[in-house]
């Protein structure tokens, strides 16, 4: 079992991320966020899209961890921080540069029309595989506009 680590300090770099862990799942439980650290974590259940044409009815998902430095906020809309137990899937991840600078907003973008916004001095983001791989038997589908 092959391993991902990656780690993203440019917009190309994010996009590759952002393949990556595009239909990863995750509950709201696995947010954190250390403002002192300046620094916003997730742990998901990620779809392991790289292996995904080879196979043809058995999948495969991996725990893994994303992580963010430099935040200096956090903002989320379009679902409730309280509900430790709602399960949110994440379909991609951009980044909106605020002026001339490195800074701007990172944006989560996840089903249902939600969104986590991290403000961030600039781009730093890593992606691990922490866990075991399971297999599954669904493979996320996106119909055609």
């Amino acid at each position: 079992m092959t391993t991902l680590k990656l780690m993203a300090l440019d917009v190309e770099d994010l996009e590759i991320v952002s393949a990556h862990v595009q239909d990863a799942v995750f509950k709201v439980s696995d947010l954190a966020f250390n403002a002192r650290a300046g620094q916003f974590s997730v742990e998901i259940n990620r779809f392991v899209w790289e292996t995904a044409e080879a196979r043809s009815k058995v999948y495969e998902r991996r725990r893994a961890a994303l992580v963010f430095k430099r935040v200096e906020a956090v903002r989320s809309v379009g679902f409730d921080r309280g509900d430790n137990d709602k399960v949110l899937s994440l379909l991609a991840i951009s980044f909106e540069q605020k002026g001339e600078g490195p800074d701007g907003t990172i944006e989560l973008l996840l089903s249902a029309d939600a969104t986590i916004a991290l403000d961030v001095e600039c781009i730093e983001a890593q992606l691990a595989d922490t866990g075991g791989a399971w297999e599954t038997g669904f493979k996320p589908r996106h119909p055609a506009a």
